[in-house]
C-alpha cells in the first residue's frame, strides 16, 4: 500500500495546519505498514534529493523563488515527479489544482482536500482571487475524490460537483490532558493566568478587533499572541502592534510542539477570530488541549466549537465576553470540559486518520 502526499511545504511540520496533518497522518500510515512519500519544499538551487525521516520517504525539491511564486514552482515540480511514480496521491489544498491534469492524463488516482473557500478571503487581490477561483473549480473536476473539512464546504462544492464525490472529514487533534508548565517560564507566564491567540496576522482573523477589545481596560493577565509580525512591511501588522496595550505580548512564531501544547493547555482562554474557512486546525488543536474557547460567531466556528464555547460578532461583544470570562472561574471550567467533550465526539485524531485511510483504500 503506497501513497504520496503533496500540497504542503513538507515535514517535519514547521508552518501550519496542513503540514501538521501531513506529518501526523504519514506517521499513522507508516505504523499501519504503508509506504508513504512526502514532498518537501527547499529554498535554493541544486538537484532533487531523497531521504528518510521516521520511516517516511521524503523528496526534497529545491526552488529559487520565494513566496507564492516559489510555492507554484514547487507544486509544479512535485506534480511532475509524483505523476511519474503512478502511486495514489493525496493533495492537500487546491491552489495549484491546474497541475492535477497530469494525474488524469497518466491515470494516477488523486484525492484532494479542498480546504476552505480560499478565493473569498479578503487578503487576496483580484488576480489572485481569479486564480484561486479557477483552481477550485479545476480541482473539483480533476480530483478523483474530494475531501471537505466542514459540512459548509461540502455544501459549497456540491453546487458544481455531485455530492457523492465529496466526503466530509474535519481536522483531528490529539487530546492533551497534561503539559509541562516549565515551558511557560521563558515567557514569564503562570498556568491559568493568561489568554492565548494563535493565528496568522491577517484582517480576516479579527486580530486587530481582539487586541483593541483586550486593551480597552486593565485585565490583570496578559494576552499572548503567537505569529510573525513585520510592521515595517505590512500595515496591518503595524496597526495591530500599535493598538496593543501593555498586557498584550507578541513572542513571535513558535513551532516547537511541546511549547505550543503547553501554552494552549495552561491558558485560561483561547481566543479564535477566524471569520472564513472550514474547520480551522488551530481551533481544533486548542480544544484538544482543553482550552476554553471564545470564537468569532460564524457558521464555521459554531459547528466546530459547539454550544459549550462563547462567541462574539464585534469588538464590543468581544470586550463584553472577555470581561465576563476573566471573572467567572466556574464558567471557564465548564467550557474546558466542553472542549474535551467536543473533541471526543467529533475530532479524535485516530478517527480522522482512519477516515482518510478508508478513502484511499476505496480508491485503489
Amino acid at each position: 500500500m503506497n501513497v504520496q502526499i503533496l500540497g504542503t511545504r513538507g515535514i517535519p511540520a514547521r508552518h501550519g495546519g496542513f503540514e501538521s496533518f501531513a506529518e501526523e497522518f504519514a506517521l499513522y500510515l507508516v505504523r499501519k505498514k504503508w509506504q508513504v512519500t512526502v514532498y518537501c519544499q527547499e529554498q535554493g538551487t541544486g538537484p532533487v534529493h531523497e531521504d528518510q525521516w521516521r520511516d517516511i520517504h521524503l523528496v526534497h525539491v529545491p526552488v529559487r523563488q520565494t513566496g507564492a511564486p516559489g510555492t507554484i514552482v514547487f507544486d509544479w515540480k512535485s506534480t511532475l515527479l509524483a505523476a511519474r511514480r503512478k502511486t495514489p496521491v493525496l493533495t492537500l489544498g487546491y491552489n495549484t489544482a491546474l497541475f492535477c491534469l497530469l494525474y488524469r492524463l497518466r491515470g494516477v488516482t488523486n484525492i484532494i482536500n479542498m480546504d476552505g473557500i480560499e478565493w473569498q478571503r479578503p487578503k487576496w487581490n483580484f488576480p489572485e482571487r481569479c486564480w484561486l477561483y479557477i483552481n477550485e473549480k479545476l480541482g473539483a473536476f480533476l480530483g478523483n475524490h474530494l475531501v471537505a473539512d466542514h459540512p459548509e464546504i461540502k455544501n459549497h462544492l456540491a453546487g458544481f460537483v455531485r455530492p457523492d464525490k465529496i466526503t466530509v472529514i474535519p481536522y483531528g487533534a490529539e487530546i492533551i490532558r497534561n503539559a509541562d508548565s516549565r515551558e511557560l517560564r521563558r515567557f514569564n507566564l503562570k498556568p491559568g493566568s493568561y489568554c492565548i491567540l494563535v493565528a496568522r496576522p491577517e484582517p480576516e482573523n479579527s486580530i486587530l478587533e481582539i487586541v483593541q477589545a483586550y486593551s480597552r481596560k486593565t485585565r490583570g493577565i496578559p494576552l499572548v499572541i503567537l505569529g510573525e509580525y513585520h510592521p515595517d512591511l505590512h500595515e496591518y501588522h503595524r496597526r495591530v502592534l500599535d493598538a496593543a496595550g501593555n498586557e498584550v505580548l507578541f513572542p513571535g512564531a513558535i513551532y516547537n510542539r511541546a511549547t505550543v501544547q503547553a501554552l494552549r493547555f495552561h491558558a485560561r482562554l483561547y481566543i479564535h477570530g477566524h471569520t472564513v474557512g472550514g474547520t480551522n486546525p488551530s481551533l481544533v488543536e486548542a480544544m484538544g488541549a482543553g482550552s476554553p474557547v471564545l470564537a468569532h460567531d460564524n457558521r464555521f466556528n459554531r459547528w466546530v466549537a459547539g454550544q459549550g464555547a462563547r462567541y462574539f460578532s464585534s469588538q464590543e461583544a468581544c470586550e463584553e465576553e472577555l470581561t465576563a470570562l476573566l471573572q467567572d472561574d466556574d464558567l471557564i471550567r465548564a467550557m474546558r470540559e466542553s472542549s474535551y467533550q467536543r473533541i471526543n465526539e467529533r475530532f479524535g485524531r485516530d478517527r480522522i486518520h482512519r477516515a482518510y485511510e478508508e478513502i484511499i483504500l476505496s480508491m485503489l
